[in-house]
């Protein structure tokens, strides 16, 4: 259990609000009813707790500069959308008092909390109760009434603060006629509930047990769409509108209080936060505005506006699902594999080093506009993403099947058999039996030290996996490749599927070994191209 926030646990902190703000991202989104009900709360906090963490980790061991500047900064620099505009500024408050002080202990840490809340109501143009400011609000007094009632312990501290904020989101129906109507707490402000529980898990090594965040309908209460605004007086201008938000370099704070004046006058949900950096300080603007072009002529006037984006504030809804359109959804890990899924009619989501999320394979359903769609996930570690989507997916009118793929071969060996004239399930379930049917294996190349199946691996080895254990360990690529093959085939076989990485005369060398030791085996060969493993290999 720490005593007090160093640098090193403030980097953990981060880490650890990033994990559980990319677990609740979804939940956050769809609580997303206020100030407009575009669907990308969780998103926008995960982004700048991302930027904040990125900055961090960036820095680690190249600076003296104080963690809680550079974790400020970051946030700040890389603020998305209302919330997390408001959380960077949260961030800046803490840092205004903790940056370059011990580490903070509980009374510290409580005083920091308080500051901190107070100077993000002063960062809103036009605060109101029943928002993300009323949760950070009520984490504070709840930590700084901890530490007056005599509990100073750091653990204590945190811990106030997380249940204070939870308490405080409970009540945001009751303050905000948007949020009581939908049914729903602010998005937001479970968000900041979100990285304050993560505080704790840092701080106490225990993650605190809450109640799962969800819609919920009060009793004798009915869902209806006002067409007044006498409970909404802090809803957007008249007409579509759209989020306006860019950094502003070259300026004074003469200029930007002249800024937040004009921009308060064109629109609504006005924060500005200003951030020191390396070459001065800067600002991340952030407003609802009908009239795109005054607000960024706003800025010009103010100083240098840049990293400029402008996104629509009425979501636009999915297109309807087609009577009748079928699709299937692959995921693949890298271009060259996109391609050749692509060449065989398939829609692809292309995992990238940041992994794929069910959004991503959510959209990209959704996108197909099609009423069936079979999803591949073509790894075991997808499937569970890959699930969530679909259910989701079916919420939407969609009919979605996904079939359990555990490497792109299986996928391919699906999507050979797949028949858009046959019944959805029937087809589904043929697709799934092509897939079982193949076994899959890969050589790729140790990156640690481990114990294996084949024994002790060392990083560099090359590996021969079959079905995900590792069977062939060696120092030859081709050696191993061949080896693995020859395990593979003594179970029998009759065509065997090559994804090729970037070394094609990997692939040649295997051709051979096939064509010389196994002459009846059918050999189709493809290239996976960089970025994919070395060799992937299915046996049907």
């Amino acid at each position: 259990m720490l005593l007090a926030l160093d640098e090193t646990a403030v980097g953990e902190w981060c880490r650890t609000a990033v994990a559980a703000l990319s677990e609740a991202r979804a939940r956050l989104d769809d609580l997303n009813v206020f100030p407009v009900p575009d669907g990308d709360t969780g998103t926008n906090l995960l982004l700048t707790a991302q930027a904040a963490l990125a900055a961090v980790e960036q820095e680690s061991g190249r600076t003296t500069e104080p963690v809680w500047s550079v974790l400020a900064r970051g946030a700040v620099l890389g603020a998305r959308g209302n919330s997390g505009t408001i959380l960077a500024q949260l961030m800046r408050g803490m840092a205004d008092q903790l940056a370059g002080q011990s580490p903070a202990d509980g009374p510290a840490f409580a005083a920091a909390l308080q500051k901190a809340a107070d100077t993000a109501y002063g960062a809103v143009a036009d605060p109101e109760e029943g928002t993300f400011l009323t949760v950070a609000r009520g984490a504070a007094e709840t930590a700084v009434g901890c530490v007056a009632g005599g509990r100073t312990e750091l653990a204590d501290v945190v811990t106030a603060a997380a249940d204070g904020a939870r308490s405080a989101l409970e009540s945001t129906p009751d303050q905000l006629a948007a949020l009581r109507e939908a049914g729903v707490v602010d998005a937001g402000g479970a968000g900041l509930c979100a990285v304050l529980d993560a505080l704790v898990t840092t701080v106490t090594g225990v993650e605190p047990a809450r109640p799962p965040l969800a819609r919920r309908t009060p009793a004798g209460h009915r869902h209806t769409h006002r067409h007044d605004d006498v409970d909404a007086p802090h809803q957007p201008p008249p007409g579509p509108g759209s989020e306006v938000q860019y950094l502003l370099a070259d300026a004074d704070e003469a200029a930007v209080a002249r800024l937040q004046e004009r921009l308060a006058g064109l629109g609504d949900s006005l924060v500005v936060v200003g951030v020191d950096t390396p070459t001065g300080r800067e600002w991340n603007v952030h407003v609802h505005v009908s009239d795109v072009g005054a607000a960024i002529e706003a800025g010009i006037e103010a100083g240098r506006p840049y990293r400029i984006s402008v996104t629509p504030l009425a979501p636009v809804p999915p297109p309807a699902p087609v009577a009748g359109l079928r699709a299937v959804v692959a995921v693949v890990p890298g271009e060259g594999l996109a391609e050749l899924f692509a060449g065989e009619g398939v829609r692809v989501v292309v995992c990238g080093a940041d992994g794929v999320t069910e959004d991503d394979v959510l959209d990209e359903i959704v996108a197909s506009a099609a009423e069936e769609v079979v999803v591949l996930p073509n790894d075991p570690a997808l499937a569970p993403a890959a699930g969530r989507a679909a259910a989701r997916a079916r919420e939407l009118g969609r009919d979605v099947g996904v079939v359990p793929t555990r490497s792109p071969v299986q996928g391919l060996a699906a999507i050979a058999v797949g028949d858009p004239e046959r019944r959805f399930g029937d087809d589904v379930i043929a697709m799934a039996e092509a897939a079982a049917a193949t076994r899959w294996a890969e050589v790729t190349v140790a990156e640690q030290e481990a114990l294996t199946s084949a024994g002790r691996c060392q990083p560099g080895d090359v590996l021969g996996l079959a079905e995900g254990d590792v069977v062939v360990i060696g120092a030859d690529h081709a050696a191993v490749a061949c080896e693995l093959l020859d395990r593979l085939l003594s179970a029998g076989g009759e065509m065997a599927t090559l994804l090729v990485g970037a070394d094609e005369a990997l692939g040649d060398a295997v051709c051979a070994h096939l064509s010389a030791v196994h002459p009846t085996i059918e050999v189709l060969r493809y290239a996976g191209g960089p970025g994919t493993a070395p060799l992937q290999v299915g046996v049907e």
